[in-house]
């Protein structure tokens, strides 16, 4: 049997932590869609869905078992019409568990068809978050450990400092 994943999210940008969580999976599941939310909701996106997919692309481009893909509307929904049978979420605190435990269980409510696991990151990229590598980057700090280097160079022509 192959198990397919998908690994959602805003990924504004995709940092060492996202990658680290998909290059993990990837070790997990015979395939992983990074599932990149073109309606972020609630947040106000620094890039744009079709750049944030470019760079997660770029980012994870050696890795022949993922892929990635923007989606608008419910997870599931995505998950269900793409045959992916787990949700990956990252867990760096226990600070994101009571949402993520949240998210989990109104999944579940929505589907018996898609289950969620959770990950934690490597222990180097536990305080990473792109809130805070893009803030990083707005006050004119080194970002070059949080994120790839096209990802990089991405966030310093934003900022106005390339």
């Amino acid at each position: 049997m192959t198990v397919a994943a998908m690994y959602p999210g805003t990924f504004d940008p995709i940092t060492l932590g996202h990658e680290d969580l998909v290059r993990r999976a990837a070790g997990l599941f015979d395939r992983v869609v990074v599932a990149i939310a073109e309606d972020p909701g609630s947040k106000a996106p620094m890039f744009n869905a079709e750049e944030r997919v470019a760079m997660a692309a770029s980012a994870l481009g050696d890795l022949k078992n993922v892929h990635v893909q923007g989606y608008a509307g419910l997870t599931v929904d995505f998950a269900r019409k793409h045959g992916l049978r787990v949700i990956i979420r990252g867990l760096r605190a226990v600070s994101d568990f009571e949402y993520e435990f949240q998210l989990a269980n109104m999944n579940r409510h929505l589907t018996d068809k898609v289950e969620t696991a959770f990950l934690t990151p490597t222990e180097k990229y536990m305080f990473i978050s792109s809130s805070l590598v893009k803030e990083v980057a707005k006050l004119g700090g080194d970002v070059r450990e949080f994120v790839s280097p096209k990802v990089k160079i991405a966030l310093m022509e934003r900022c106005g400092r390339a």
